[in-house]
C-alpha cells in the first residue's frame, strides 16, 4: 500500500492505493476523520466508434452500513439512487469531464462508494478528489489532478469543510473544485451574500485545493502508470478547405437568422446539402464533414462576439432578452405563473399542503423532513424533439435542486407559514437556461399563491467567449452560446444578494477579474429581471387561493396534549370524523387545523377549546351529574373536569338526601366557588340559581 496525506482544517486527509480493488485501472481509498470512501476508475480498452461525445459515467453510492444503519423499506437493501446520490454524481462528473483529452472515446466509468460516514460531512467533495486520484494513477488519459473543498461563512468568518453541526448555521455553503492552476466548478447556496464574499470564498478554497492537488501529484510520482496512447485522427486538410469554401458564406448568413428553430433548420439543410455535394455518404465522410461544419459554425459564432460584440440573435453581450410574465395562469392551482424570456418558457404552479404532505428524507446524515420542495420537468416537446417520457433524469433532478436552493432562503419558516409547499416547473419551450426561468416563474407563482416570501428571487445564466487575451462575458445566454461557449455560470438572488450559484468552465480556468465582471453583470441582470417580475406582481397576495387549504393554529399546554389525542387517538379521530378537517399536533402543543371550509375548522377549534378548557373561579357552568354520594355529587363541568357539589350547596334549604333533589345523569347549573392548591373544585348550585335569578 502507498499512502500520501495533507492536513486540512486540523484533520488529516489521506489517499491510499495498492491494497483493494486492484483490478480497476485506478483505485484509491480516501480518508478524512471518520469518513472513508473508495473511488475507482475503469476505461474500456476499445474506442467506441461513431461517437462525437465522451462516454463518461460517474456514480456515487452511499452504503447505509457506513452510518451504522439498515435500509428502510421492504427489501432492506439499497435500491435505486437517492436524490442526494444523483446530485453528488453530477457534482463529481462536472469538474472531471472537461479534463479528458479530445478524441478519447473509450467507455469510462468512475464509481465512488462511501464506506464510512463521519460528522465531517465531506463525502461528496472527497468523491471529486478520489475519482481524480484514481484517474491520475491509472493509464487512462486525464489532464488532472483536480480536487475540491467546501467553504462556509460562519459568524463572518470563512471556514473550510464545515461539519454537520456547523452546516445549518452557515450563511454561505459552496463546493469549489479546481486544478493547481484554476477553478473549474463552483456550486452552492447562500443567504443573500455579496459578490465580494463569494469571490473571497472561491479564492480561499483554491488555496486549499492546490495543497490537495499536490499530494495527488506526489502519489502519481510514486505509483502512476504510463498513460495509454491516444490515436488522434488526422484531418484531411484538402477536404476541410473544400467544405469551408462551399459553406462559409452561407453559414455566416444562417447563424444570424432570428429564432432558434428557423436558424437550426437552415443550418441542418445546409449541412445536408454539403453532404450530398461531396458525396459524403458514399465515401463514408459524413461524420468528417459534420465535424468540419460544426467547427466552422463554432468559430464564426465566437468571432462575431469577439470581433463585433454581436451575438447570434443580434443582442449586445450584456443585453437580456424580452421578458413577459402572466400570473394566475391556472384557475385551480394554489398559485401559478407563466414566465417567458426570449424562447424559454416556464409554467410554474404551487400546491399548499399540510404536515401530512412533508417529504421524509433518509440519508446517512439522519432523518429529516422537507416542507418546501421544487420539482422541474423538461419534456421533449420543449426543444422540438420526440423522446419517450421517463422518470426524472439527472438533469431534471439537478436543475430542480438548483432552483430549490435559490428560493429556500426567502421561504417563510414553518412557524410563520405552517404549510408544506410544493413547486412544479414544466418547461414548455427552451432556448437557454430553463432552470433560471424556473426560479423567476416560481417567485411569481409563490407570490400569486399568497406565500409571504422574504423578497423576489431572479436567476440569470452567464456565459463567456475567450480568445487569447480577449474575453467577452455574455448575459442571459442562448442554448447555442452555452454549447459553443467557454462558461456556464448561473447566479440567483434577491436585490440584496446572492442565494445560489453554479459555475462550470470548459476552458483551463478564468481569472478573478473576469469572474468579478461576470458577477457584476449578473447582479445588474438580476436587478433588471426582478423589476420585471414586480411589474407582473409587486408583492405576495394578501389572501390564499380559494381552493387552498386554510391552516388555523392553536397553542395548548403540553399537559393537555394527551386529552386532545385521547387513548389510542380516539378523541382526535372523533374530531376529524365530526368536522372533516386535518389536525396535526407537535410535542410543544402547537396544533395546526387544516380545512378548505372555515366553518369546519372553527367547529374543530371549538371542540378542542372545550376539551382543554379549565375551570374558572366564579364562572357558572351547565354540568352533568356523574356520581351521587351521601355527602353530595360529583358534577362534570368540562370534559374530563369534575367538581364536588356538597349537599349543603344543592338548595337554599336543608335537604335530607341528595337524591331528593338531583339524580345521576341530570344536568344542573353550578358555580365554581373554590379551587384549592391541589386543583380540587368546589361547586354551588344554590349560588348559581341565585345569580341567574338576579341576572335573568
Amino acid at each position: 500500500m502507498t499512502k500520501v496525506d495533507v492536513e486540512v482544517r486540523g484533520k488529516k486527509l489521506s489517499i491510499e492505493t495498492g491494497e483493494i480493488a486492484k483490478q480497476s485501472d485506478g483505485a484509491v481509498v480516501v480518508k478524512y476523520g471518520d469518513t472513508v470512501l473508495l473511488a475507482t476508475a475503469v476505461a474500456d480498452k476499445k474506442i467506441k466508434e461513431g461517437l462525437n461525445f465522451f462516454p463518461l459515467t460517474v456514480d456515487y453510492q452511499e452504503k447505509t452500513f457506513a452510518a451504522g444503519k439498515i435500509p428502510g423499506g421492504y427489501f432492506k437493501r439499497e435500491g435505486r439512487p437517492t436524490e442526494k446520490e444523483v446530485l453528488t454524481s453530477r457534482l463529481i462528473d462536472r469538474p472531471i469531464r472537461p479534463l479528458f483529452p479530445k478524441g478519447f472515446y473509450s467507455e469510462t466509468q468512475g464509481i465512488v462508494s462511501v464506506l464510512s460516514f463521519g460528522e465531517e460531512n465531506v463525502s461528496d467533495i472527497l468523491g471529486i478528489t478520489g475519482i481524480s486520484a484514481a484517474l491520475v494513477i491509472s493509464d487512462i488519459p486525464f489532464d488532472g489532478p483536480v480536487a475540491a473543498v467546501r467553504v462556509g461563512l460562519l459568524d463572518g468568518e470563512l471556514i473550510i469543510n464545515p461539519d454537520l453541526s456547523e452546516s445549518d448555521k452557515v450563511q454561505l455553503n459552496i463546493v469549489v473544485a479546481g486544478t493547481e492552476g484554476a477553478v473549474l466548478m463552483v456550486e452552492g447556496g447562500a443567504s443573500e451574500v455579496s459578490e465580494k464574499i463569494l469571490l473571497d470564498a472561491i479564492e480561499y478554497a483554491h488555496s486549499e485545493i492546490k495543497r490537495i492537488v499536490a499530494i495527488q501529484e506526489q502519489l502519481r510520482g510514486l505509483v502512476g502508470k504510463k498513460k495509454r496512447s491516444l490515436v488522434q485522427k488526422t484531418i484531411d486538410e484538402a477536404l476541410q478547405s473544400s467544405v469551408k469554401e462551399y459553406v462559409l458564406d452561407r453559414i455566416k448568413e444562417h447563424i444570424s437568422i432570428p429564432g432558434k428553430q428557423r436558424r437550426q433548420e437552415a443550418l441542418d439543410m445546409l449541412l445536408e446539402d454539403a453532404v450530398k455535394h461531396f458525396e459524403a455518404e458514399e465515401k463514408g465522410l459524413s461524420k468528417e464533414i459534420a465535424n468540419i461544419f460544426f467547427d466552422i459554425e463554432k468559430d464564426l459564432v465566437r468571432r462575431m462576439v469577439i470581433d463585433k460584440g454581436i451575438r447570434a440573435d443580434g443582442r449586445r453581450p450584456d443585453e437580456i432578452r424580452q421578458i413577459t410574465s402572466t400570473v394566475g395562469f391556472l384557475p385551480r392551482a394554489h398559485g401559478s405563473a407563466l414566465f417567458v424570456r426570449g424562447e424559454t418558457q416556464a409554467l410554474v404552479a404551487i400546491t399548499l399542503g399540510t404536515a401530512d404532505d412533508e417529504q421524509k428524507i433518509e440519508t446517512l446524515e439522519g432523518e429529516t423532513y422537507k416542507t418546501f420542495m421544487l420539482h422541474y420537468n423538461f419534456p421533449p416537446f420543449s426543444v422540438g424533439e420526440v423522446k419517450p417520457l421517463r422518470s426524472p433524469g439527472r438533469r431534471e433532478i439537478g436543475h430542480g435542486a438548483l432552483a430549490e436552493k435559490a428560493l429556500k432562503p426567502v421561504i417563510p419558516t414553518k412557524e410563520a407559514f405552517p404549510y408544506t409547499i410544493r413547486v412544479v416547473s414544466d418547461i414548455l419551450e427552451s432556448n437557454g437556461s430553463s432552470s433560471m426561468a424556473t426560479v423567476c416563474g416560481a417567485t411569481l407563482a409563490l407570490m400569486d399563491g399568497g406565500v409571504p416570501i422574504k423578497a423576489p428571487v431572479a436567476g440569470i445564466a452567464m456565459g463567456m467567449i475567450q480568445d487569447g487575451d480577449k474575453t467577452v462575458v455574455l448575459t442571459d445566454i442562448l442554448g447555442l452560446e452555452d454549447h459553443l461557449g467557454d462558461m456556464d455560470f448561473k447566479v440567483t438572488g434577491t436585490e440584496e444578494g446572492i442565494t445560489a450559484f453554479q459555475m462550470d468552465l470548459k476552458t483551463g480556468g478564468v481569472s478573478k477579474s473576469v469572474m468579478e465582471r461576470a458577477l457584476e453583470q449578473a447582479r445588474q441582470g438580476r436587478v433588471f429581471i426582478i423589476a420585471k417580475l414586480r411589474e407582473a406582481l409587486s408583492a405576495p397576495r394578501e389572501n390564499l387561493a380559494p381552493h387552498a387549504p386554510r391552516i388555523y393554529t392553536m397553542q395548548i399546554k403540553q399537559d393537555k396534549i394527551r386529552e386532545v389525542i385521547g387513548t389510542g387517538g380516539k378523541v382526535i379521530r372523533g374530531i376529524i370524523e365530526q368536522t372533516g378537517v386535518k389536525i396535526d399536533i407537535n410535542d410543544a402543543g402547537l396544533i395546526n387545523i387544516a380545512s378548505a371550509d372555515e366553518s369546519s375548522a372553527v367547529k374543530a377549534m371549538d371542540i378542542i377549546k372545550g376539551i382543554i378548557a379549565e375551570a374558572e373561579l366564579g364562572t357558572i357552568y351547565l354540568g352533568k351529574v356523574k356520581r351521587v354520594v351521601d355527602f353530595g355529587a360529583f358534577v362534570e363541568i368540562l370534559p374530563g373536569t369534575e367538581g364536588l357539589l356538597h349537599i349543603s350547596q344543592i338548595a337554599d334549604r336543608r335537604i335530607a338526601k341528595v337524591t331528593d333533589e338531583i339524580q345521576e345523569g341530570d344536568e344542573v347549573l353550578v358555580k365554581v366557588i373554590e379551587i384549592d392548591k391541589t386543583g380540587r373544585i368546589r361547586l354551588s348550585r344554590k349560588e348559581a340559581m341565585r345569580e341567574r335569578e338576579a341576572n335573568p
